[in-house]
């Protein structure tokens, strides 16, 4: 039986049922650089040509500017494979990137005690 929203994707005892790498035509790199923290935002644009289903939840989730990891968690997929539909929708237009911006030293202790308190918070 399929999860409510999930569609013909996901079923409740086997699990995806569409691989990942499907998903990404079996690439395993995106054709741009993009880091977990990387912002991405939809221009508006509409894609030419055939794009899948993930393609079109992931404009839909990129309305707003959002990093790499929230989208993957969105669309429950792997981070690779996510960058790689990410970047397509980069190269043809329909997203923009921005690198994330480092204010601060990134292995600092005291924002990985923030981000664990505030991981602890919504368990």
């Amino acid at each position: 039986m399929a999860a409510v929203g999930d569609g013909p994707w996901l079923d409740d005892a086997a699990g995806r049922l569409v691989r990942p790498f499907t998903i990404s035509n079996g690439r395993t790199r995106p054709t741009i650089a993009l880091d977990l923290m990387s912002q991405v935002r939809g221009t508006g644009e509409t894609p030419l040509g055939y794009l899948g289903p993930e393609h079109a939840q992931a404009l839909d989730v990129c309305r707003a500017p959002v990093s790499v990891a929230e989208v993957a968690a969105h669309l429950k997929l792997p981070a690779a494979v996510t960058k790689v539909l990410l970047s397509d929708l980069v190269d043809c237009g329909a997203l923009t990137t921005k690198p994330p911006e480092f204010h601060h030293n990134p292995t600092d202790r005291a924002l990985l005690e923030a981000v664990l308190d505030g991981l602890r918070r919504q368990l």
